[in-house]
């Protein structure tokens, strides 16, 4: 038999995304470690694998050396579980407690260690599992007083699984100082689950696998929940993985003089950044351009992170944009989102739902800047949003992003600069001109039409953006103050009246 023939098929760990970064699952017939702190999902991970096996008819076994059958149940009960379907034994006997024997509830640790693993190997020869969870380690290391005896026992553990055809899962808590290197290169892989705590915010979990012999596994960091019902691991996008999609022309906004603007209108595939201080327009340019697609009939998604649903909801019907029958429909597809209980994996796959489960063709984030508060560290909120552009422009979706800017007039700035990342950047600013505040919008670049380089000044009316002609006495509006020099007959009329620079779509 060819050695390609004899390997056998990967088992699921019973968690989507973690065979996903496991490109299918564990090899069988191996031992794994998964090591973390505690409180970051060891036990729960280990449930799930033996489910899964269950659901199979794979005969699972949980051996615990610290917590009660009782105990097990209960977290089993708290996702959800039954589990009946899988055998658990505890090291520690009821009668271990009993008031004529002066034990303590560490009893594992006061048993001789050759005991302790031959009662291991005797519940396995009795149940003869096909899933083994062993929790955990750290008994065992109290119980070895040596790293020599220690990794002695291991090898042991080791080599007798592998004479019983099982898979084996070994939780660790880390308990060793630092790291147990010894113990990283007897596994066949080590899967590392972390928790941070933010300033602010829930913790933040997340997991990478360090070492998985045989498996193209993908590497770095990946963010994960425990949700009822176990385990959700948000594998790391990387857009190279995913299948570009045929572009088409470009699609207009339902303005001819913002579709000119912009060289055509909004090409497939691109991303759009919207820069401007508070109140400016960027909200209502966003969403007249999701309404175009909207009536086209494509689906859209809209992910809101600085408002409430129900204002962006009355806000749009108030200016003749209604929402509610796309969003009722189904056809719109709106998120309301707290950055500090989103991770930005998490978020990554809900964008992805968005497009390959919900088929949406315009992806609207509002706004960058609360998810940039969900980011430790700027670097890596660019690294991420490249990636996360890089796929939704493989998969021909137009990106609308928001940028809120800190400041009215004068030294505005952001938060982070993504402008190298867009596709194109449209820039909104207030002027002010014969002492009334007035509004101003200009394409900054982009990369797939010759766009205009003029500044228009806009109203927003019913419909959404409303554009006046062309301006050609302005100057500083690149400084953030925009001086209006020319006449006054050449701006657009007062909200109301009738105005021959007002050009309506």
């Amino acid at each position: 038999m060819s050695p390609s023939a004899s390997m056998p098929s990967l088992e699921s760990t019973g968690i989507p995304g973690l065979d996903n970064i496991l490109n299918g699952g564990l090899t069988p017939e191996r031992m794994y470690l998964v090591e973390g702190t505690p409180g970051t999902g060891k036990t729960t991970l280990g449930l799930g694998f033996l489910l899964a096996g269950a659901a199979h008819n794979e005969t699972g076994l949980y051996i615990t050396l610290a917590e009660t059958e009782l105990e097990l149940r209960a977290v089993g009960q708290s996702h959800g579980w039954s589990l009946d379907s899988l055998r658990l034994f505890e090291m520690v006997p009821p009668d271990g407690f009993a008031d004529d024997q002066e034990q303590t509830l560490l009893h594992p640790s006061e048993v001789e260690l050759g005991e302790t693993v031959r009662n291991i190997m005797a519940k396995v020869d009795e149940v003869r599992p096909r899933r083994v969870v062993l929790d955990s380690l750290s008994e065992l290391r109290l119980l070895a007083q040596s790293p020599v005896r220690y990794r002695r026992q291991i090898l042991a553990l080791k080599h007798f699984f592998s004479t019983r055809q099982c898979t084996v899962l070994i939780l660790d808590d880390k308990g060793a100082t630092g790291s147990d290197l010894q113990l990283h290169s007897i596994a066949h892989g080590v899967i590392s689950l972390d928790q941070d705590l933010a300033s602010f915010g829930a913790q933040r979990r997340r997991l990478h696998v360090v070492k998985m012999r045989g498996v193209p596994f993908r590497g770095g960091y990946h963010d994960f929940e425990i949700e009822r019902g176990g385990l959700r691991v948000f594998p790391r996008l990387v857009a190279s993985e995913h299948a570009g999609a045929d572009i088409g022309g470009a699609a207009t906004t339902n303005s001819a003089a913002l579709d000119a603007l912009l060289g055509g209108g909004l090409v497939p595939g691109t991303s759009t950044l919207l820069t401007g201080p508070a109140g400016v327009g960027k909200t209502t340019a966003c969403v007249q351009c999701m309404i175009a697609a909207l009536k086209r009939g494509e689906n859209a998604s809209y992910f809101l992170f600085d408002e409430r649903l129900p204002t962006l909801l009355a806000r749009s019907a108030s200016l003749g944009m209604d929402l509610r029958p796309y969003f009722e429909s189904g056809q719109l597809q709106v998120r309301a989102i707290d950055p500090a209980e989103m991770s930005p994996g998490e978020f990554a796959a809900a964008v992805r739902d968005a497009v390959e489960s919900h088929h949406a063709t315009v992806v609207v984030v509002d706004s960058l800047n609360a998810y940039l508060q969900s980011m430790s560290n700027e670097q890596f909120l660019v690294l991420q949003m490249h990636e996360m552009l890089s796929y939704l422009g493989q998969k021909g979706v137009i990106s609308l992003l928001i940028l809120g800017l800190h400041g009215v007039t004068g030294d505005i700035r952001s938060d982070v600069d993504l402008s190298y990342l867009s596709d194109t950047v449209v820039q909104l600013r207030y002027f002010e001109a014969s002492g009334e505040v007035r509004q101003a919008i200009s394409v900054i670049k982009t990369r797939t039409a010759r766009h205009e380089r003029t500044i228009r000044e806009f109203q927003i009316d019913r419909g959404g953006l409303v554009l006046g002609e062309p301006l050609n006495d302005f100057q500083g509006v690149l400084t953030g103050v925009p001086t209006f020099s020319g006449e006054t007959k050449t701006l657009m009329a007062s909200r109301g009246e009738t105005g021959s620079g007002a050009l309506r779509s």
